[in-house]
């Protein structure tokens, strides 16, 4: 059944400037600055104190981790962007025989950037379900252990120190931290509001002009800008943009001679049945082939983070060198690369199996959370893809500042419930958080309750203002 691409018209609001409510880094969650450490450069010290609250948010969970049997009143994590809907599929998978054979070169050194047969296995498969108009060249991919290590080494091949790269926000905070620590890059930012017009009627909507005003305002400040980084389908937002989208914006990204760093880690977690994604590899031209870098992973889409594969595809030899000279940092085990290459080889699984359940229970897990969400009353933009709701609690802050998201924050831990509030992603409106939903149902209603308790606390209290 079709869906709308949004339940709710959210009402306008104030931006508040950045200045006035940045956090350091590391008193997210109330811990004193740290002395510097004599041990330590001054680039080390930087490095240990780099705690953003999705770390810290993490470090908590650990400590206390729900377990249905060990630990029923344990914290349950609706905060980290994992699927954990379908390990029962990927763990039969990975148990048949045809996963365990290995031979003498997988346990050596091989190309960092990943052994032919993986690299190979992964032109196939981005080629059939990117649907590209020719053939995908094994040359140009590059696998690492992680998206992770994409960004870093993209980092620093694409860009010098204090150089900047341009993200709309809301985006994936930890992206902060893989461009600041390892390569001291700059990012600036296109802020989305959820202030909706005539022209623009979608809340925390992407264009092309909203990228050339960030872009000229970010040079006026004396940034250098080399890159742009567009999330498609997008988290935390759960956007997937249209073809037409995103020619716009790698026109532009060529109208300023940027690299266009295009992350597509969800494209196969797409569950609504009516939304089309469309990878930029399907373009029959792409605006600047040379400065277009594409990155997936098995992460997200097939549930394997723990596993540490992507691949980046890019048509720039110069660039595949490069990576390739810090690919030995980042490289993947052989066994690792033969299981991968096997499963994403057999496609019956994959068709027949994997991703029609895959989607399917990303599709109720979403339509449970939602309709709790509307009982609650809370706001939410309703969006196809991803693991995650983009929910709106401004309602319940005091005052509309991050220090009262913070608190708010707080209060849901306090419950034992983690979600990721707003300012972990760069949102310029305090009071919005991204709840994930890729988790079985027991949990999710587990979790919904103490958020339902811990709403109803403030309510009662009268901790909360009008929006």
């Amino acid at each position: 059944m079709c869906t709308n691409s949004h339940i709710v018209h959210l009402p306008s609001s104030e931006r508040t400037n950045r200045e006035e409510v940045e956090v350091e880094q590391n008193t997210w969650a109330g811990a004193a600055p740290r002395k510097p450490s004599p041990y330590l450069s001054n680039r080390g010290n930087v490095i240990r104190d780099f705690t953003g609250i999705l770390r810290e948010a993490f470090l908590l969970y650990h400590k206390d981790k729900h377990d249905e049997k060990d630990n029923p009143n344990g914290m349950i994590n609706l905060g980290t962007s994992e699927n954990k809907l379908c390990t029962d599929l990927l763990s039969e998978r990975l148990s048949q025989a045809d996963m365990f054979h290995i031979e003498p070169h997988l346990l050596q050194y091989a190309d960092w950037k990943g052994r032919n047969f993986l690299r190979e296995e992964v032109a196939r498969f981005l080629n059939d379900y990117c649907k590209a108009p020719r053939p995908l060249k094994a040359d140009n991919v590059v696998t690492l252990n992680g998206c992770t290590s994409v960004f870093c080494c993209l980092s620093a091949v694409l860009c010098d120190p204090e150089d900047a790269v341009l993200v709309p926000t809301p985006f994936y905070g930890m992206i902060k931290k893989h461009f600041i620590l390892y390569n001291n890059v700059k990012l600036v930012y296109a802020h989305l509001t959820s202030e909706v017009s005539a022209a623009d009627e979608n809340p925390f909507h992407l264009s092309a002009e909203k990228l050339e005003k960030a872009l000229q305002k970010a040079t006026q400040e004396g940034a250098r800008v080399k890159a742009i980084i567009l999330i498609n389908p997008h988290n935390p937002l759960g956007d997937v943009y249209t073809s037409t989208e995103m020619m716009q914006f790698l026109e532009f990204a060529k109208r300023h001679e940027l690299h266009a760093i295009v992350d597509e880690i969800y494209m196969l977690s797409v569950f609504d049945e009516c939304t089309t994604f469309q990878s930029v590899l399907s373009f029959k031209k792409l605006p600047d082939p040379q400065r277009t870098h594409v990155m997936w992973g098995i992460s997200k889409d097939f549930v394997a983070s723990g596993m540490r594969v992507s691949c980046l595809y890019t048509e720039n030899q110069d660039v595949i060198s490069a990576i390739g000279e810090l690919a030995s940092f980042h490289g993947v085990p052989g066994p690792t690369q033969y299981q991968v290459a096997q499963l994403l080889r057999d496609r019956d699984w994959i068709d027949q199996v994997y991703l029609k359940a895959h989607r399917n229970r990303l599709r109720e897990a979403h339509l449970y959370v939602v309709n709790e969400l509307t009982n609650l009353q809370v706001p939410f933009l309703h969006r196809p893809a991803g693991f995650f709701v983009w929910v709106d609690f401004r309602k319940f802050l005091k005052e509309e500042t991050f220090e009262e998201e913070i608190n708010l924050w707080r209060h849901f831990l306090h419950e034992k419930i983690l979600i990721c509030c707003g300012k972990a992603f760069d949102c310029c409106e305090p009071g919005w958080f991204r709840i994930v939903f890729s988790d079985k149902l027991p949990r999710l209603q587990l979790g919904l309750q103490r958020l339902q308790k811990a709403l109803q606390q403030l309510e009662e209290n009268r901790q909360y203002i009008d929006p």
